[in-house]
């Protein structure tokens, strides 16, 4: 191997450890703990976003600061590719809408057989209607460093390390299912479709602000229209 490639294979190995592939592991973990769990999966609960605080100042401040630490993973991506985006066209949110519709409809789908099946947890985007912008800053955060370091530059790196291309969008997309384990079965077969689909569409197009764009628009519709459809937080 010559020493190019060994640095890049480096670089794969720690950017992965302290990012996503770990987010990964403890994922793997945490299914692993709620399957063995007495309770069958479809009868247990994960809540995104869950308060990190019982004062909510602090709350907030927590929120924050796990937000700038997905954006410091994506900024990091970029840095090692040596990138910087250019601001998003019209025709990337023309495409990102179409992504999000291609993505969000079967994938809910899919979580409603799989829960009635007890294939994967009942998953509870938000529940406080007052952080609906926080909601959406971590939304932001959470495409912009999935897809920048996901998608973007773990698909450069391996190409460049001469792995063939469908090799590379199987790795991206089986990482990102991965790290969605936590929330069930479903989520993680769910994450490497869309993992396929938009690692295709990066190889094919090299835009990134599409996939960053989508990825926002099905987290923020998950979190703001759970709220809105579950009337439980107005006490009905």
């Amino acid at each position: 191997m010559t020493t190019d490639r060994r640095r890049l294979s480096i670089e794969v190995a720690l950017v992965l450890t302290v990012t996503f592939g770990m987010s990964g592991v403890r994922a793997t973990l945490k299914l692993i703990d709620a399957a063995l769990a007495p309770a069958p999966l479809n009868q247990q609960r994960t809540v995104l976003n869950d308060a990190a605080s019982s004062l909510s100042w602090l709350d907030i401040a927590l929120q924050l600061a796990s937000a700038a630490t997905l954006l410091a993973w994506g900024g990091l991506a970029l840095f090692l590719l040596g990138e910087r985006l250019p601001c998003p066209r019209w025709r990337d949110w023309a495409w990102s809408a179409g992504l999000a519709a291609l993505i969000g409809i079967p994938g809910l789908a899919l979580y409603v057989v799989s829960l009635q099946l007890g294939l994967t947890k009942e998953v509870v985007p938000a529940t406080d209607a007052a952080k609906v912008p926080l909601l959406l800053v971590w939304s932001a955060a959470n495409a912009f460093a999935e897809e920048t370091v996901v998608v973007m530059w773990l698909l450069t790196r391996l190409k460049q390390l001469r792995a063939p291309v469908w090799g590379a969008i199987a790795a991206s997309a089986v990482l990102r299912g991965t790290y969605h384990l936590y929330q069930g079965f479903s989520a993680g077969v769910g994450n490497v479709v869309m993992g396929i689909v938009f690692a295709y569409y990066y190889h094919r197009t090299g835009k990134v602000w599409p996939l960053i764009l989508a990825h926002f628009l099905i987290d923020a519709v998950a979190y703001v229209g759970y709220l809105f459809l579950d009337l439980s937080w107005l006490g009905l």
